[in-house]
């Protein structure tokens, strides 16, 4: 990148900040709001599957500290990458590159969010949960968005760890200890995040190309990550019986796992098999990959929902 270019385009930001008016929607967008659902989801999981009874009001609390710090790290991820946002396609309309909400004032709002979740989660549960939740948007903010991303083709494996925190601080929020179970939830997240993302990542591969993010197809080529991608889904159903195996569950979730488990891998089997160049390359506009993906975001809603049913069932017969 020239260094005419790069003096350019802060230029641009200014100029549309003036000329743009920000409203509501563009302060939430900075929260990533589809991020913000499912991590909201799978923390809400990992409370409802504590032991004990957790008074409903410092539920909804510990629920709406999860989503604040979840948006809060999105916001300073927002903040950081938004010198290659404005390169990237899937990017470039987001607030800061769109020059609707200037740079630092983004900095201040996932600061002051980050803060406000972690010491509400506190006062509201226990110093366990609220520590985690800390450790969660440090992770996501520092060690994946600061370094990892832009470091190393392993991001999103190592960088997983971020978005499987939420069943733990759910639990730790109910409980103000750990256990087996909000572990294993933990381990599934993590592992279902690298096929997830490597599945986005091959059909927006020349994104991250262009912004110099070495994602795994970018470093390694796609035939390589049609493998990885496979490789996971498989250790993921694995690890998606676990509860099964300890028997922490009962055979609606372990159904519901097989079942969902053995689609995805279906659908990374796809992805492998699917029309390539000599590099590995789609020939067919990565259908299998965008398949896979979608199928993904359901794959992880499904299993939750097959573990709670599962779990009140248990309730309801015992």
């Amino acid at each position: 990148m020239s260094g005419a270019t790069a003096e350019a385009r802060p230029a641009r930001v200014r100029f549309d900040a003036a000329r743009v008016g920000t409203n509501a929607k563009d302060w939430v967008q900075l929260l990533k709001p589809r991020v913000i659902s499912l991590v909201v989801f799978t923390g809400a999981a990992g409370l409802y599957m504590a032991p004990g009874h957790m008074n409903p009001f410092m539920a909804a609390i510990s629920i709406l500290c999860i989503c604040l710090a979840s948006g809060a790290a999105g916001a300073i991820n927002m903040w950081y990458d938004r010198d290659i946002d404005i390169i990237m396609q899937r990017t470039a309309t987001r607030p800061i590159p769109g020059g609707r909400i200037p740079a630092d004032e983004t900095l201040a709002y996932g600061l002051g969010l980050s803060v406000f979740s972690v010491i509400l989660m506190w006062l509201a549960t226990n110093t366990l949960a609220a520590g985690i939740l800390a450790f969660s948007i440090f992770f996501y903010a520092v060690i994946y968005t600061m370094w990892l991303k832009r470091s190393t083709p392993q991001n999103i494996v190592i960088g997983g760890a971020a978005g499987a925190f939420p069943p733990m601080i759910g639990w730790a929020a109910a409980t103000g200890s750990m256990d087996v179970m909000p572990v294993v939830m933990f381990s599934i997240v993590f592992l279902w995040t690298p096929p997830h993302f490597w599945s986005l990542s091959l059909y927006a591969c020349k994104d991250y190309g262009r912004a110099g993010i070495p994602m795994l197809p970018v470093v390694k080529g796609a035939r390589y990550t049609r493998w990885n991608i496979l490789a996971y889904t498989i250790i993921l159903l694995a690890v998606s019986l676990v509860p099964s195996f300890m028997h922490l569950s009962g055979m609606l979730y372990t159904a519901t796992a097989l079942l969902l488990g053995l689609g995805f891998i279906a659908c990374a089997v796809r992805v492998l098999l699917e029309k390539q160049d000599a590099n590995g390359v789609s020939l067919d506009g990565d259908k299998a990959a965008r398949v896979s993906f979608r199928f993904s975001l359901a794959y992880l809603f499904l299993l939750f929902c097959g573990l709670l049913a599962d779990h009140a069932l248990t309730w309801w017969i015992a």
